[in-house]
């Protein structure tokens, strides 16, 4: 039998658990400790603590208190870590909690949170997920069954007091630059009644809260990466800056595309990971690391057979950027959009397919001044029906009388 070392109640607010945390600072106590080489299980709830509910209604995805997330089973320390380890984390398995066999995905408001579509998609949408063993459909998006490949969307470990201020200090500094922007550049320090840290209670919380960074982005100490080859099987090298490294997980999803586009864009869910830990002492100095390194997963869903979607660095405005990915990467999914609506599918059903299907994002080329191209591969076995060009034109798969809920801007 594998020790549960953090346990959640999925019934209870996370802010009454003492192993969980919501920022990250290295004053957050680590209150659970294991030797090198030990295995264990940790219990996570999903990212929002329980804000979004298995409904139809998408008003929760609208008003989701974003200062809230994302909520983190952690820290674990590892005896004898010290500044300048690699602590190597294996994930041995991974699964859903038994009482939520669902899981969401929805598109932030334009005016909470956005996300990478977030002007052609301005309001807030969700669709829920059922899970069936390895597999996912949805009520909101039909002719779609999928392989999951469930992975912790944020792992990482706690950053030192250096650390933690050369990352406030580059936010900040970025986001004086258009402070009024909506969605915001970044999102700075809040030491509210939202911040949730750990064990930590009294003036000792409030101080390191309101220092505290959020857990939006991903950085060097790994974080909010998104990598859904993270899955059963990866091994993950993690620079270590505290002393016993600080180990947090959560976020955890049951599939996702390449890239995350929905921002809340896998399908989010509660759940659990078996994992083993061990060291690599002066790692980080004998590798050359400042970034975590992975060895993916070697389980990953059999689809040989995709459509890929190009885009380059024009916009649609037919505005020049030089070799700019994001915006190659953008266009490379507003076409693949554009073409899945000819199949009948709404624009926010293919986008949330998008978001949650395990499509791929490649950098095909940077080389080739102005333009560079990025690609979408979207696998075709994920659907009921052929994706394929033809002469014919295309068949619609779906009919139009289910759509993804959509909660107008109040």
């Amino acid at each position: 039998m594998v020790d549960t070392l953090i346990s959640v109640d999925l019934s209870a607010s996370p802010h009454t658990n003492e192993n969980v945390h919501n920022r990250w600072h290295p004053d957050i106590p680590i209150n659970v400790w294991v030797e090198p080489g030990a295995d264990f299980k940790v219990e996570c709830y999903d990212w929002t603590g329980g804000q979004i509910r298995n409904n139809d209604d998408a008003s929760d995805v609208r008003d989701v208190e974003l200062p809230q997330v994302h909520y983190l089973s952690g820290p674990i320390g590892v005896k004898g870590a010290e500044p300048g380890d690699l602590l190597v984390v294996e994930i041995l398995d991974i699964g859903a909690k038994e009482e939520m066999m669902w899981g969401f995905n929805g598109f932030f408001s334009k005016k909470n949170g956005g996300g990478f579509l977030t002007d052609y998609f301005p309001e807030a949408q969700k669709s829920i997920w059922d899970f069936e063993g390895l597999f996912t459909k949805s009520r909101h998006v039909p002719g779609v069954h999928y392989a999951g490949l469930i992975h912790p969307g944020l792992i990482g470990c706690l950053p030192d007091r250096k650390m933690l201020e050369a990352w406030n200090a580059r936010e900040k500094a970025l986001h004086d630059t258009d402070p009024d922007r909506v969605p915001g550049l970044v999102n700075l320090p809040d030491g509210g009644p939202t911040a949730h840290m750990g064990a930590l209670k009294g003036e000792a919380r409030d101080k390191a809260a309101a220092e505290a960074a959020r857990t939006v982005p991903p950085r060097e100490h790994g974080g909010n990466c998104d990598i859904k080859d993270l899955s059963r099987g990866s091994k993950i090298y993690f620079p270590v800056y505290v002393p016993g490294a600080g180990l947090s997980m959560g976020d955890l999803h049951f599939s996702q595309g390449d890239g995350e586009i929905t921002f809340c864009g896998a399908i989010e869910m509660a759940g659990w990971l078996h994992i083993r830990v061990s060291l690599i002492k002066e790692g980080m100095s004998r590798y050359g690391i400042r970034n975590p390194v992975f060895r993916p997963s070697p389980i990953t869903p059999k689809y040989d057979d995709f459509l890929i979607f190009e885009g380059i660095s024009v916009d649609d405005a037919g505005r020049q950027y030089y070799l700019d990915v994001t915006v190659a990467y953008r266009q490379a999914c507003l076409n693949a959009i554009e073409y899945l609506k000819k199949f009948g599918y709404s624009g926010a059903q293919a986008y949330a397919i998008l978001g949650t299907a395990p499509v791929q994002g490649h950098i095909s080329g940077v080389v080739d001044v102005p333009n560079a191209c990025a690609t979408l591969w979207l696998p075709t076995d994920i659907f009921e029906g052929d994706l394929t060009p033809g002469p014919d034109g295309p068949t619609r798969l779906v009919d139009g009388s289910v759509d993804v809920p959509v909660a107008p801007d109040l």
